[in-house]
């Protein structure tokens, strides 16, 4: 007898159920996870609308299905005879879902929550492969709380496209990897979850410019990344931080006279908008790097590219999807030393049980990130909705009561109290 699970499969094109079934017998080659969370991303939306049109998904679904998610984090409940020596039992982990194997379901491209059967995020229990082992993408986290952990992998994309940045010493071809130490750097459509981390990042991490400018075109965004990541923290962190409207204020007028006519060394666009991405190499002075960080829905996204300014003042336009296992590895132990906390991305918590709503309808959701306790049963709901439902008569009242009080001392943030408490009184799940 193999061991039961529940999970949220993809069959096709908006095609997503939440089942329960057996997982076959561990092989010597694999390990046994008990997921515990599953930060959704943007990514597994893609994935469920387009099915086996998907890069990353098998043609077979609609007779396999693939367990979708890839943003967890769990603890370690049972090991093959090949791996008792390097991990153990009560272990907690997470993993880098890029694992980048060449034999893999779909070669190359194949990665856990979108091609095996029998690993991904939204679910309870799952089965490491061989092909995540061997590729050393197995992590060992040793924080406080699981939800950080689920939130290495997106923090990881954004240490990689630091990282993938780079700078040329004129006139020796030399390339300098990262931003520019105590340079310009900008944001653009910074003050979504993604942008926030990367905030977070140029405050708290191993280089920071001297001026952080993120600019957003959503008041709300705005205010809520003020809110968790002010210009006075930064300034602490010896960081110059400034928020603008791009609608309300004049964006090139702006970083003109902060700099002094500089003008930025580094700028990341956050949003796939042509005008946005345009507006990015605007902003660039001499020998700056535009990293275009989003990831466009459609193949034919394009956006103008002035080669006056790339050939003489040696503008460069970089991109990165994802980031490596050394990325990991990094925010992994930023948050596990307390240098970087996360909780400020997370808008949403709820269960399994409300997996697939929340992948299926993630753009219209608006918030931050989507945190899911796949062992539970609770609506998605919005951590800043907590005292409300308490007061009114449902039936996780009580529930609502104890998680608005304790993050109410945490400056309304998850935290690890919060996800203990919901851990030990949310109704466990169920079909």
């Amino acid at each position: 007898m193999g061991t039961e699970t529940y999970a949220i499969r993809i069959y096709g094109e908006n095609d997503l159920r939440l089942e329960k079934f057996e997982l076959p017998d561990l092989k010597p080659d694999e390990i046994l996870i008990d997921i515990i969370t599953n930060s959704v991303c943007l990514s597994s939306y893609k994935a469920a609308k387009q099915g086996a049109r998907h890069k990353r998904i098998p043609e077979n679904i609609s007779k396999e299905p693939t367990i979708i998610g890839h943003e967890f984090s769990g603890v370690i409940l049972e090991i093959g005879e090949e791996y008792k020596d390097r991990w153990q039992v009560g272990q907690k982990c997470t993993i880098q879902p890029a694992i980048n194997y060449e034999d893999g379901p779909v070669g190359i491209l194949s990665a856990p929550g979108y091609s095996y059967q029998y690993i991904g995020g939204n679910a309870t229990k799952v089965i490491l492969p061989k092909d995540v082992l061997v590729m050393d993408c197995l992590l060992d986290y040793s924080g406080d709380a699981y939800y950080k952990a689920s939130l290495a992998e997106p923090m990881s994309c954004i240490i990689g496209a630091a990282h993938a940045q780079y700078h040329l010493k004129i006139g020796c071809y030399k390339h300098i990897n990262g931003i520019i130490e105590s340079g310009n750097t900008a944001l653009l459509g910074g003050a979504g979850p993604m942008g926030l981390g990367a905030i977070s990042y140029f405050i708290n991490g191993p280089r920071k410019p001297n001026l952080l400018v993120v600019t957003d075109i959503d008041d709300e965004r705005l205010i809520r990344a003020k809110s968790f990541l002010s210009e006075e923290y930064a300034q602490s962190n010896g960081v110059r931080l400034v928020y603008i409207n791009p609608d309300k204020e004049d964006i090139i007028e702006c970083v003109c006279e902060l700099t002094n006519g500089k003008m930025m060394n580094d700028v990341f666009v956050f949003a796939p908008i042509k005008s946005v991405v345009e507006q990015g190499q605007q902003l660039l002075g001499f020998e700056g790097t535009l990293n275009f960080f989003a990831g466009p829905p459609d193949s034919k996204f394009s956006a103008d590219l002035n080669f006056y300014d790339v050939h003489y003042n040696y503008h460069k336009i970089v991109g990165t999807s994802g980031g490596n296992t050394e990325d990991m590895k990094e925010i992994l132990i930023l948050m596990s030393d307390g240098t970087i906390d996360p909780s400020f991305m997370i808008s949403h918590v709820g269960g399994l049980d409300a997996g697939v709503e929340t992948i299926m309808n993630l753009p219209d959701i608006g918030g931050g990130k989507k945190l899911l306790y796949t062992h539970i049963r609770m609506p998605l709901t919005a951590i800043s909705d907590f005292e409300r439902l308490s007061k009114e008569e449902n039936s996780l009242k009580e529930l609502y009561t104890g998680l608005a009080s304790i993050i109410k001392d945490n400056n309304n943030l998850w935290c690890t109290g919060a996800e203990q408490y919901l851990m030990k009184n949310a109704p466990q799940l169920t079909l």
